[in-house]
């Protein structure tokens, strides 16, 4: 037999001879790992686990006629442990104010009972909104005051006279709700209506030189498109006619801290966008550095109807 084959020979009656570690060891878990809803249910992101308490929050859509009697949740429990009522089995969780005790025997026999909980869920984009603000956070050393937040029609000399960031500021959005992803996202329709002047900005920087910037401010499709939220990044991602998409964080009032002093208010809502500039040390403290070779973050800033 050759030397190779022999020394592969030897290691395999060498290691079917090794005992498995885990071998007789009775486990005692008995938990809940994760629980999706069946049916028609439309699930808003993972289950939220807490070991602690032995409490599961599992968000989900209400919508005119959700029935809570029938639930049939989808239960995963600790290795070789078993739960009642078992998983799949229908719930009425309308009966208890929207909870339903689960029991979990581990493989030795021990138990610990389960509170599921459905939390009722709305999607709160939904609606009208005015474009109240555009807002841009950027510059070239923030730290030796090269960066400034002001609002785009701040500096009206450096944009058309006519069409420019302006033109945005009497548009109106609207989002409608399709439905909800098998991952927990939502997601419709979006129309961002022009308003009275029957303009969408062009987003050209007339100063020196002469730049066209709609890549960096353009975020929000023309006319119509789609958007999805996912709640788990609290993002919500705008798709345009041609497929392209942006994403944003969709806030809420505060006050947001940028490093080095420097704040963005948003009053009521905003979608923020992070933006990929480059430092241009050459032209640091110029409006050509903070809008155009080095935006930061630029927010949208709304307001519901």
């Amino acid at each position: 037999m050759p030397y190779t084959y022999l020394l592969l020979f030897v290691f395999l009656c060498c290691t079917s001879c090794v005992e498995d570690p885990y071998d007789g060891v009775v486990s005692n878990e008995k938990s809940i790992e994760a629980v999706t809803l069946g049916g028609d249910f439309a699930q808003i992101g993972p289950a939220t686990i807490d070991r602690a308490e032995g409490k599961v929050m599992v968000t989900v859509l209400m919508q005119p006629g959700t029935d809570l009697s029938r639930v049939s949740p989808q239960i995963q429990v600790s290795y070789k442990a078993n739960i009642s009522p078992s998983s799949g089995e229908p719930i009425n969780f309308a009966a208890n104010n929207n909870q339903a005790t689960f029991t979990v025997i581990s493989e030795s026999g021990q138990s610990r009972d389960w509170v599921v909980e459905l939390v009722p869920f709305t999607e709160t984009i939904l609606g009208t909104y005015d474009i109240t603000n555009l807002v841009v956070y950027g510059g070239t050393g923030p730290e030796y005051g090269g960066a400034a937040t002001m609002a785009l029609t701040d500096k009206p000399w450096v944009w058309p006279a006519s069409g420019g960031p302006e033109a945005e500021l009497d548009n109106v959005l609207t989002f409608a709700f399709t439905g909800v992803t098998p991952e927990g996202k939502t997601y419709g329709t979006f129309t961002n209506a022009a308003g009275p002047d029957g303009q969408y900005a062009n987003f050209l920087f007339t100063g020196k030189p002469e730049t066209d910037v709609n890549k960096f401010y353009r975020k929000l499709p023309k006319s119509e498109g789609t958007w999805a939220r996912d709640y788990i990044n609290n993002t919500v991602t705008f798709t345009f006619a041609d497929n392209t998409t942006t994403t944003a964080a969709f806030v809420g009032p505060g006050t947001i801290s940028l490093g080095n002093g420097a704040t963005k208010k948003v009053t009521d809502n905003a979608f923020e966008f992070t933006l990929n500039g480059t430092d241009d040390w050459d032209n640091i403290y110029s409006d050509y550095d903070k809008f155009v070779k080095r935006p930061r973050k630029f927010w949208i800033d709304v307001k519901k109807q």
